[in-house]
Parts: C-alpha cells; structure tokens; sequence
C-alpha cells in the first residue's frame, strides 16, 4: 500500500511540475487556463486514487462515503479557484506590486486558507455520519497530507514578493 501512495504521490509531483513549467512558457491566458483545469482534473482523479488506496471502507460505507466525499472535493474547488485567482494576481503584478496590493493578497490568501479550515470543520460531522469515527479521521489526515504536499509544491513554484 506504501508503495501505491509514493507512485501516486510522484505522479501528483510531475503533474505540477508540468503545469508550472507549462504556464511560465506559454504566451496566452485561456490556453494556460485550460490547462490549470487538465491539471486540476489530473490531481483530482490522483486524489481520489490515493483516498481509495488509503481507505479501507466496507461496501457500506463506500455507498455513502463518496457521494460525500464527492461533494467535499466540489466545496474545496471553490476554495482552489479562489486561490487559483489570487496565484494570477500575483503573478500579473509581481513587476509592480505595491504595499496595497501586497497587504491585499495576503489577507485574501489568509481568508481562502481559513475557508479551508471552516470547509474541513463542516464536513467532520457529515463523514461522521457515514463512517466510523477513525474512518473519518484516516481520511482527513489523507486529505491534510495531500493538500499540504500540493500547497508545498505551489509554493515552490512562486517567487518570493521582492523588496
């Protein structure tokens, strides 16, 4: 199973690697946009595989873990495309980012990180519902170690504000 997870997990690496060296070389806005969803979809269907390798769920509880499960990653897209929109933003003003815009950015990317939090918060009691409660939780951790590895590698791609 160990294994299973360091294939998907590269997998997951490669597809970001791809998708940052992808944008930076490419000229027009909706082309990198179409692929910023390729590679979302890629990363969720990687996503989802890893959750499926890392669960061990009855046929019971897979009934009613994924539609939840489903609607959960749905929710978190919202707050993705939020941070999707903050990258290019940044990204559009790096040049010439004032102390205005700066202070901007980073109290949207504060609020988009704690919708994060109030997202996972709300869907603790709905997994509850549907699954054991060291089901529920195996899955969250799964879900924290993704996005931070996720979050690790976006943040590896983005340079630093200048001074």
């Amino acid at each position: 199973m160990t294994k299973n997870i360091v294939v998907l997990l590269v997998a997951v690496f490669m597809s970001l690697n791809c998708i940052a060296l992808y944008a930076q070389e490419t000229a027009t806005t909706s082309t990198v946009d179409q692929e910023i969803q390729l590679m979302r979809k890629d990363l969720q269907s990687d996503k989802k595989l890893i959750v499926a390798a890392n669960m061990v769920l009855t046929d019971a509880e897979a009934r009613k873990f994924w539609p939840v499960y489903d609607q959960y990653v749905a929710d978190l897209a919202k707050v993705n495309d939020t941070k999707l929109t903050l990258i290019k933003e940044y990204a559009a003003s790096i040049d010439n980012l004032s102390d205005a815009k700066a202070e901007d950015l980073v109290r949207r990317w504060t609020d988009a990180d704690d919708a994060a939090i109030q997202l996972r918060m709300k869907y603790v009691p709905l997994l509850q519902k549907v699954l054991p409660g060291t089901k529920a939780a195996r899955f969250f951790q799964i879900d924290r170690r993704i996005g931070l590895i996720v979050d690790l590698q976006l943040a590896s791609q983005i340079p630093l504000v200048t001074q």
